[in-house]
């Protein structure tokens, strides 16, 4: 009220009782659901900022991992092709061998086509929770007189 008189105006009946007008509360609403998706799209990049951070490092060290077990893997190919070359001849124990892993690959890619299908995609889990719960919120003083 110091600030009105200070301005030069009178007090009016709506300022006095502490009631708003309409459009003051349209303003007011306006104003905070902005603030509020704001703040909700910050949560969100936050945490998918995280994460993707979190899930590079992950994928990087799997390439890692993968790219040694491939050499490792390769020693041993060669070694089952020399050791059954004694019983037959080279050609032939290099062909049984890669068959064998063509067909264990199939399976594999099979297999993770299966599991890539039902994978759910990537959400910012917290951040769905919190704009669920403020619309809830939202609804349930709307619901009141």
């Amino acid at each position: 009220m110091s600030q009105l008189k200070a301005a030069g105006q009178a007090p009016t009946q709506e300022h006095s009782t502490g009631e708003h007008s309409t459009g003051e509360l349209v303003r007011q609403v306006a104003e905070q659901v902005s603030v509020l998706v704001r703040d909700e799209l910050k949560l969100a990049q936050l945490e998918m900022g995280g994460k993707a951070k979190q899930a590079g490092r992950g994928v990087g060290m799997l390439g890692g991992g993968g790219l040694v077990a491939l050499y490792g893997v390769a020693c041993l190919i060669a070694c089952a092709i020399i050791a059954i070359s004694h019983s037959l001849q080279a050609w032939l124990s290099a062909l049984i061998v890669g068959a064998a892993l063509l067909v264990v690959a199939a399976v594999l890619a099979l297999l993770g086509r299966s599991h890539v299908r039902k994978a759910t995609p990537p959400m910012p889990t917290q951040a769905v929770e919190s704009v669920k719960t403020d619309v809830e919120e939202i609804r349930e003083r709307a619901r009141r007189p």
